[in-house]
Formats: structure tokens, sequence, C-alpha cells
């Protein structure tokens, strides 16, 4: 298991192509393609082209990407959180989605904020963005709790978003 961070009660791990079936589940739930975007990933084979040209591609290519959230105990996987690179935003940027049985449980807030302060420290990362729906109320107020502060309104993907930006003078 390549661990990115864990807390008291998660393990973060990069994903492998063992994942799809967590894949597909995740990226089909309502909340996910209404928060985020539907990405199409169906099969299994959908979900190892996802995982190979996402997170997989991304590990290869920076160092960090998309990883799977795990509950520490059963190990049972509850969501995905990293650092993804977009070539539209200048500086890397959060994501994060949790299956709807393990919101509000503070795990989305617990594994950002490891991650963060990992993915900072080893790749000297001075400043981190996050972009979301401006009608996502849980992911905004999540972004306010670990300390994104937000600088204004930016149209991605034919979509209008809030921009957030993390960095350590914020700290």
């Amino acid at each position: 298991m390549n661990v990115v961070c864990e807390t008291d009660r998660l393990y973060v791990r990069q994903f492998n192509t063992q994942d799809t079936e967590f894949i597909v589940r995740l990226l089909n739930n309502e909340s996910f393609i209404r928060n985020i975007t539907d990405k199409k990933v169906r099969t299994d084979a959908d979900a190892l082209r996802y995982l190979n040209n996402g997170p997989l591609s991304s590990y290869q290519t920076y160092g960090y990407g998309l990883s799977l959230v795990l509950l520490k105990e059963s190990k049972t996987p509850i969501g995905m959180c990293g650092l993804l690179k977009r070539d539209e935003l200048d500086y890397p940027d959060l994501g994060y989605a949790l299956l709807p049985e393990f919101c509000g449980k503070g795990y989305a807030i617990e594994a950002s904020s490891s991650l963060i302060k990992t993915e900072m420290d080893t790749y000297s990362i001075n400043t981190i963005l996050a972009v979301t729906f401006l009608n996502n109320l849980r992911s905004n107020r999540l972004l306010n709790k670990i300390g994104f502060k937000l600088k204004g309104q930016i149209e991605l993907y034919q979509a209008q978003n809030n921009l957030y930006e993390y960095s350590r003078k914020n700290c």
C-alpha cells in the first residue's frame, strides 16, 4: 500500500489498477455527478482508463494526484482526495469526493488537511487552489474550515465556480 498520509481514522493511499470497482461506484454516485461532473465511467474498463489517464499518470508526471481514502480500521474505501494539476490553473488544486454514506463525519476535512500538509512539504508547494460550484455549499464550507481563502470566481469547463487559495502565508 503506497500511503500518501494517514490520520487517526484514515489512510490516504495512491490508487492502483485494482481500484476499478470502487471508481465505478464513486464516479457514478449522483452527488459526484451533480457536484463535480459526469466522467462517463460506467465499466471496469472505463475505470481502468480513468485511473491510467488520471491519477496514475499524474503520479508519474508530478509525483502527486488523486488518491484513495480508506477507513483505517476496516480498510473500507470511502472516497478520494488529492492534488490535481490542471492546465487552466497556475497551481495544483485540491480535489475530493466521498460516498454519501461517509459525508458529514469529518472525513473530508481530515483527509484534506493531512494531505495538504504532506504534499506541500513533500513537493515544496507554497500555494494550492480549489475550485467548486457556487451552489456546492458543503464544499465551500469545508474549504473555509481548512484555511482556504475565497479569491473570487472563475469560469472553468463552461461553468461558473468559486476559486479558493491556500498558501503557506495563510497559515
